[in-house]
């Protein structure tokens, strides 16, 4: 299925996830996620940029231009459908749901977007939690800016908290479904949004616990968990 991946969409989509994270766009932070070298990566950002895609501030970092940023958002706007679509009507494992989102996402037509969030019913939310941008044109537009104004990361909500605190699951985001074995971890403990769980830190790992189980999460995995207090809805 490799050949079904284009490179220039996946570098976008990647880009709109580190907006989403709040982490700065570098060319670092790229190889991270993708696990491409740095030269892999520098040349195609320098074909990003040549394209108008991307910018190269003067501290090195990263920035979309507005051709860029709505083409990412459209990107994440057809990966997110997708998963929907594969979890609600085709049934897949949602072990499964996220890799199979990032083959589909770079095919499907505008006409098939269409009719694929009419017949989903306009879903806002991903069945990870994650919002689905709209569709260009439409209001409002840039669902990573306000990617964090409901949740933070369990990382920082356990900060200063003792024990086991308990929280609600509000999403997972891209980086936490790419990274094995987090998406097999929590389905073993039936980790969904919405539901309510607990945690508890050590020096090693965060440890979730639902009614079904407990995982131990390494701390940069457990940074994707999007959490809120257990009483906030």
């Amino acid at each position: 299925m490799s050949e079904l991946i284009d490179t220039t969409e996946m570098y976008l989509r990647t880009l709109y996830e580190l907006l989403e994270e709040g982490i700065d766009l570098r060319r670092a932070r790229i190889v991270d996620r993708l696990h491409q070298s740095g030269p892999t990566v520098s040349q195609t950002v320098s074909r990003m940029e040549r394209d108008g895609l991307v910018v190269l501030h003067e501290d090195r970092s990263l920035g979309l231009t507005q051709t860029g940023h709505d083409r990412a958002q459209a990107v994440m706007r057809r990966h997110r459908l997708v998963e929907c679509l594969l979890t609600e009507v085709i049934g897949l494992d949602r072990v499964d749901v996220h890799d199979e989102a990032c083959r589909w996402e770079h095919v499907i037509s505008p006409q098939v977007e269409q009719r694929l969030d009419i017949i989903l019913g306009h879903p806002r939310v991903s069945p990870f939690g994650n919002a689905i941008p709209y569709a260009h044109g439409q209001m409002p537009s840039d669902s990573a800016q306000h990617f964090r104004d409901d949740s933070e990361p369990l990382t920082s909500f356990l900060e200063g908290r003792t024990g086991l605190v308990r929280f609600r699951l509000v999403r997972m985001s891209e980086f936490f479904q790419a990274t094995e074995p987090n998406l097999a971890m929590a389905e073993r403990v039936g980790m969904l949004p919405g539901d309510v769980m607990a945690a508890s830190r050590d020096d090693e790992a965060i440890a979730v616990r639902t009614t079904t189980g407990e995982v131990r999460f390494p701390e940069a995995d457990a940074e994707g968990l999007f959490v809120t207090g257990a009483d906030d809805q």
